[in-house]
């Protein structure tokens, strides 16, 4: 059965799309559904005069997958230069839906399907595991999508990593004919990204544990003596298609010249200091990658950039736990009072609005006592609410950044993302009360026994769904809720005592992430998007040489 916690994957507002979600705003409604309807009614008409030219299994296949097509193709007008396709976007629902803000039947079939979102084989839910040499197999195959490189100069193949022994559609040989064959933008983009599994893959991690200097104590678990390493060595499959595997130069190359920017709280840090050493072991002259400031160790201060010289690229994180701004209300007796501005975004945002990706995310103070009690905390203008709701309060942040992006965001130059929340796995109390997951070595294997889906994300998608601007939706509430296995618990600091390691009262962290872990998935979900972004800019291009050459065959064959 569907589980009855989570929605479709990339769930926006109540509308549901399941790829990397494009929002837009609702006032397009009336005009896609008369666009729609136009379109539908001449389409019909074609299909009785001449039945037979739109009959093949391969139309129908394009029929059913149009809309999703539509959805990136008009994404993509923002972002290439040579596109004459509008800027307006198609709403994210599928034409095969009763009501455009219910999930479709044809998802919740799907979902019945795969309960289980883990692969396992028989009862005891044993993963399915692949030897150490499968992904770099597969890597020196260089399985490309259309056979044609995947950026300028030089070429470079797309990185498809081998995957579980079955999945739903077929055996992971068909799948890696079908990417290698097909159109991957298509392909990529038919996917439910975030419908899939955790799988074991021996030829992971993407850079050894305790070789990255850049990684902030609380999450170097491997350093701070965790003995058991498995965690290190899953990596996301969804069911329908086959992620590439994140290339560190190759990723660099498409960020050259370029700012990659993370805007958030400490688990936007910790997906920030993951991509930093993912790239950075793809370098070999290590001295070419520093921080901005010249220190090879990073402290604890509200914002960090580190500098990849011989690419002229920086990926920075600035602190922002609430995307608003924390203020302090001056009285006239001189005494100060702590506030959230639900009015005004983050006194940082003037310092990375001009990057050309920006990476948002924002949760888990909401659920700290301050911010969930909202006693005399939260303020608008000069007026300090005695008690707000934390999901008032929170819808009204919220809608002050969307505001925010849509005013000062060039989205022909930046391309936006927004990370979804992410799980914690406390037992026996929260995180300061006691809670724990010391001990926990081994993903959840069945989705009924993941939480419910955070109701934060419901507000988030709500608010979203009203944005002008494209902001790609990475939801990975539900990836990251099997992964009790993979948060630092007590390997949070060096030196621990007997007692600190069995003391029930101790503040373990089940809300981070190790690293390697986690957020070298996240990293790999932003990776494959900038792949369709360029791939799709490369197919621009050539275009209008594939037009020329049809126009002089064209006149050759008149000619002769």
């Amino acid at each position: 059965m569907a589980d009855p916690n989570y929605p479709s994957p990339t769930l926006t507002g109540t509308l549901n799309s399941n790829k990397f979600s494009v929002v837009t705003t609702k006032n397009r409604v009336a005009f896609a559904f008369s666009f729609t309807s136009v379109f539908v009614i001449g389409f019909t008409t074609l299909l009785f005069l001449n039945p037979s030219s739109y009959s093949s299994p391969r139309l129908q296949s394009l029929l059913r997958s149009s809309f999703y097509r539509s959805q990136f193709s008009s994404h993509f007008s923002h972002f290439l230069p040579n596109s004459s396709q509008s800027n307006h976007y198609p709403l994210p629902f599928s034409p095969f839906q009763e009501h455009p803000f219910q999930i479709s039947r044809e998802s919740e079939r799907f979902h019945e399907k795969n309960d289980s979102s883990l692969s396992s084989e028989g009862t005891n839910g044993t993963l399915s595991e692949i030897p150490a040499e499968s992904g770099k197999e597969l890597a020196e195959k260089g399985l490309n999508a259309n056979g044609n490189s995947t950026h300028g100069s030089p070429s470079r193949p797309l990185d498809f990593k081998e995957s579980g022994k079955e999945l739903v559609d077929g055996s992971i040989d068909e799948l890696l004919e079908k990417q290698r064959k097909g159109d991957f933008v298509e392909i990529i983009n038919q996917c439910r990204i975030f419908d899939g599994k955790w799988v074991r893959d021996d030829s992971y991690p993407l850079y050894a544990p305790g070789t990255c200097p850049y990684i902030g104590e609380s999450f170097n678990c491997f350093v701070n003596g965790r003995p058991d390493r498995g965690y290190e060595k899953y990596r996301w499959q969804p069911n329908e298609c086959i992620l590439p595997r994140l290339n560190g130069k190759h990723m660099l190359e498409l960020l050259r010249g370029k700012r990659l920017v993370f805007v958030g709280d400490s688990l936007g840090r910790n997906m920030w200091e993951s991509l930093v050493c993912i790239l950075r072991n793809s370098i070999e002259e290590k001295s070419s990658v520093f921080e901005v400031s010249g220190k090879q160790e990073l402290g604890k201060g509200s914002s960090h950039s580190i500098i990849f010289k011989g690419y002229n690229c920086s990926i920075e994180y600035f602190r922002s736990a609430f995307l608003v701004q924390e203020w302090e209300m001056v009285w006239r007796n001189g005494s100060k009072k702590e506030t959230l501005r639900l009015d005004m975004i983050d006194k940082s945002a003037d310092k990375y609005k001009d990057a050309d990706v920006l990476i948002f995310n924002t949760g888990h103070w909401w659920t700290h006592d301050k911010t969930s009690k909202g006693n005399s905390y939260y303020q608008e203008g000069n007026t300090i609410y005695n008690r707000l709701h934390v999901k008032v309060a929170f819808r009204k942040a919220l809608t002050t950044w969307a505001k925010w992006i849509d005013t000062n965001i060039d989205s022909t130059k930046t391309l936006v993302f927004f990370r979804g929340f992410s799980a914690s796995h406390f037992r026996g109390g929260r995180w300061n009360s006691g809670g724990q997951c010391h001990g926990e070595t081994k993903p959840i294997t069945n989705g009924k026994y993941l939480k419910k889906y955070p109701s934060k994300m419901r507000i988030f998608e709500s608010v979203i769904n009203g944005i002008t601007n494209p902001v790609l939706y990475l939801n990975v509430s539900r990836m990251t809720g099997f992964r009790k296995d993979a948060h630092p618990s007590i390997y949070r600091k060096q030196n621990l005592t007997e007692e600190e390691k069995t003391s029930p009262t101790r503040i373990q962290d089940c809300s981070h992430w190790c690293l390697p872990g986690v957020p070298d998935t996240w990293n790999e979900l932003v990776y494959t998007q900038l792949l369709i972004k360029h791939e799709s800019y490369q197919q621009q291009l050539l275009k209008p040489k594939q037009q020329q050459k049809n126009h002089r065959r064209g006149a050759d064959r008149r000619h002769s």
